[in-house]
């Protein structure tokens, strides 16, 4: 049930993730991602929880790999200029 006048995040998963596509042109400020641990912030790209913009550019995503003895991959989303 949802409590009145206000939205929880447990109904509404769809405010969560990726907010935008490679490829895409951005704004500076521009929300990237939402509440990922999936994502890392490269260049031009700030925040740690949700990712936004540092400058205006084209975003696009490279991949790396955890540090000290992890398997796990990362998304590093970027913002070229």
């Amino acid at each position: 049930m949802i409590g009145v006048g206000g939205i929880t995040h447990k109904h509404y998963p769809e405010t969560k993730g990726l907010k935008v596509s490679g490829g895409q042109t951005v704004k500076k400020g521009t929300i990237l991602t939402r509440q990922g641990d999936k994502w890392k912030s490269g260049l031009n790209v700030g925040g740690k929880d949700s990712l936004y913009a540092l400058c205006a550019g084209t975003v696009y995503f490279t991949t790396r790999r955890g540090t000290y003895k992890t398997t796990k991959k990362y998304t590093v989303i970027n913002i070229k200029s």
